[in-house]
């Protein structure tokens, strides 16, 4: 058995997925930045949106290999990571491959245009043990495609093309292919969102609904599938809103999906329509907190705010920041190093005696089933 760990580079001002792919919900990765070194499954579950189009738009290009064998994990780690933050070499990806699992032994590819840059590479790269081989021909994109599992996230059930006759009888099917904006449901930020939707889907249906930085569209679109009603998404990124217009199409949901650009929360559309019951924001850390007044404003009081994107160190910060802004913590979900938090606004209601209810009375949800950490 051999296990891949992709550790996809754009070379500079290569038009590659990972330039052309940028949205609100990752880092840009401006022409000429190196992407830091990527561990992922062999299915290419655990890779970004950016770095699968990197790693397969890298493999459809690629030539020739240069490849260094016999390395124990972590020298083959510590190489790839050399190699990766070097600026005499500039390979198209980097992979890391368990080639004997009995004896624990690893290499590193380095993907290449044309022999002579891997010539170069070995060279400067005093890689005088690797070995130079033409690339296989295969088609990188199906492999890879091929690669992504469908994924069950509460009621859910996402799928590529690929895997349409692996539907399931009842719950919501949802067909996103991985492209070029992210949000497949294979990253646990989207999962996290979905499975948090699940929860909320199943004491109430939201009215009004909005999806801030969509990608792909995916939650705006289970959304709507769910509750029959319409959701707005938008996004910075011109591409993410292409998409999410297609992927509404390919759903069955396109007249619920309004679908456009827009920087943060000032757009007419978003402004106008207010205040949400429910709203998606998977994005990261630092735009959650430079948002979150806006957010907080738009929650109308009892909706639900799904808030994803950062790390478990990020939770706390993102958690203060939120309860700052008058919102109240129903829920915390974890994938993996990703958390997904549910904030929800309190009803100004009165109990006996004139008595305001305090934040763990708002938060109905909270308990069984929302601490759920995998």
């Amino acid at each position: 058995m051999t296990r891949s760990l992709p550790t996809p580079r754009p070379r500079a001002g290569r038009k590659t997925g990972a330039s052309r792919s940028r949205s609100f919900r990752s880092l840009r990765r401006m022409a000429g930045t190196r992407p830091a070194m990527m561990n992922v499954s062999p299915s290419c579950a655990g890779l970004t949106r950016a770095s699968f189009w990197a790693l397969t738009a890298s493999m459809t290009e690629a030539r020739f290999t240069l490849t260094i064998p016999a390395l124990s994990h972590d020298g083959a780690n510590a190489l790839a990571s050399a190699l990766e933050e070097s600026f005499r070499i500039d390979p198209m990806a980097i992979t890391i491959n368990e080639t004997d699992e009995a004896k624990a032994l690893w290499e590193v590819v380095l993907y290449f245009e044309s022999e002579e840059e891997a010539e170069n590479a070995r060279n400067l790269g005093e890689l005088k043990h690797g070995l130079i081989a033409p690339m296989p021909q295969q088609d990188w994109v199906r492999q890879s495609l091929e690669g992504l599992a469908p994924v069950t996230a509460g009621r859910f059930f996402l799928h590529g093309s690929h895997d349409r006759e692996r539907r399931r009888p009842g719950g919501i099917s949802l067909e996103i292919d991985a492209g070029t904006a992210f949000g497949t449901g294979h990253h646990g930020t989207t999962e996290g969102c979905l499975i948090a939707l699940d929860r909320i889907l199943k004491r109430r249906l939201p009215e009004n609904i909005l999806d801030v930085g969509c990608g792909t569209g995916v939650l705006a679109i289970a959304a709507a599938k769910a509750t029959g009603r319409p959701a707005l998404a938008s996004d910075i990124d011109p591409e993410a809103v292409r998409v999410t217009i297609a992927n509404a199409a390919l759903n069955g949901v396109k007249p619920l999906i309004g679908s456009f650009v827009a920087a943060g929360l000032s757009h007419p559309r978003i402004a106008g329509n207010g205040p949400y019951d429910l709203i998606f924001a998977n994005i990261l850390a630092r735009p959650l907190v430079a948002l979150s007044t806006g957010l907080a404003r738009a929650l109308m009081p009892g909706g639900d705010l799904i808030l994803s994107g950062l790390t478990l160190e990020q939770m706390r910060w993102i958690e203060a920041t939120y309860e700052s802004r008058g919102l109240a913590l129903a829920g915390r979900i974890t994938r993996g190093n990703w958390a997904t938090l549910v904030f929800t606004r309190p009803k100004k209601r009165k109990r006996p005696g004139g008595r305001t209810p305090g934040r763990s009375a708002v938060a109905g949800s909270r308990g069984a089933g929302w601490e759920l950490d995998c």
